[in-house]
């Protein structure tokens, strides 16, 4: 079989429909976004340009999207915290007291992370229902409340009961992931401090923590992005005909919920893609200081 020449077109050919797709379905979605959030536009009608308009509206005037912002900065604040620190105890004690049985309870606690959102919000809404929910039944029978809690029907306990979802939706992410940084930790460090006398919490502490900084870097950043796009759980949680967007007096309305009410309920393309944009801002402003303040005082923070 004859090789091709050096001037063969054959090798652009063949990686020409990669970057046909790439362009139709990602650049350019992206740029057009962009365009539409300088103009007022509804889908049908013919495009007015605007101008910074909708980012005016949405940074000086909208007070939704700030409770909206609120609420998900919340809900992350709460949930992300406790799912990194829960992944990482977890993955340090299955690899330090469970290496036989480690591949068990890693597919016990990852299956929740992999689980549709669908199912997990029929599940939640199952547990904490008001009347015939298993929560309220538990916490009724040892005593702990006198009346049943309508979890999903005022703004604190919704919120609880989100940040609750989260975290047990999330953890075994963090618990794989740091397992995987775990393992490039050398074992001689290890060794040494446990032939100095060190106990578990001392190396955990002085050992595992510190060489894990750049994976902690990484979860904490994506964590960041993944909280602040937050969506599907939510809004499937309280989808109840009836019910309005964000749950009761939305306190669990999101940045994206309020996204996705501008610009595909009230057909509002333009101000949706502003909204879209100042997301990226609040999300890239955020993930940097994130990154910052962990990587402060490391060389490869610097």
């Amino acid at each position: 079989m004859a090789k091709p020449s050096p001037d063969s077109k054959t090798p652009y050919l063949l990686i020409l429909p990669y970057f046909v797709l790439y362009f139709a379905f990602g650049l350019f979605p992206i740029l057009f976004s962009l365009f539409i959030s300088f103009t007022s536009w509804n889908g049908f009608s013919t495009m007015t340009f605007v101008g910074v308009a909708n980012y005016v509206r949405l940074f000086f005037h909208d007070a939704a999207f700030y409770k909206a912002l609120y609420n998900t900065a919340l809900v992350m604040v709460c949930a992300l915290p406790l799912s990194i620190v829960l992944g990482l105890l977890l993955a340090a004690m299955l690899k330090d007291y469970f290496d036989r049985s480690r591949n068990v309870f890693q597919l016990i606690n990852f299956l929740p992370y992999i689980t549709t959102p669908v199912a997990i919000g029929i599940l939640f809404q199952i547990l904490f229902d008001w009347k015939a929910g298993a929560v309220n039944s538990i916490l009724l029978a040892v005593g702990i409340v006198k009346a049943p809690i309508y979890w999903l029907g005022h703004p604190w306990p919704a919120r609880a009961v989100v940040v609750l979802l989260l975290v047990w939706q999330g953890f075994g992410y963090m618990m794989v992931i740091f397992l995987a940084g775990l393992s490039t930790i050398p074992a001689e460090l290890y060794e040494a401090a446990k032939i100095d006398g060190a106990k578990w919490r001392d190396t955990f502490f002085r050992i595992t923590v510190p060489m894990l900084r750049p994976v902690m870097t990484f979860v904490l950043t994506t964590g960041i992005i993944v909280g602040f796009r937050l969506f599907d759980e939510p809004q499937l949680l309280f989808s109840g005909e009836g019910e309005p967007i964000g749950g009761p007096d939305h306190a669990v309305e999101t940045v994206v919920m309020t996204f996705y009410q501008a610009a595909f309920r009230d057909f509002s393309f333009g101000y949706g893609a502003a909204i879209a944009y100042g997301l990226f801002i609040v999300i890239f402003f955020f993930s940097f200081v994130a990154m910052r303040i962990v990587n402060r005082g490391n060389d490869y923070g610097t």
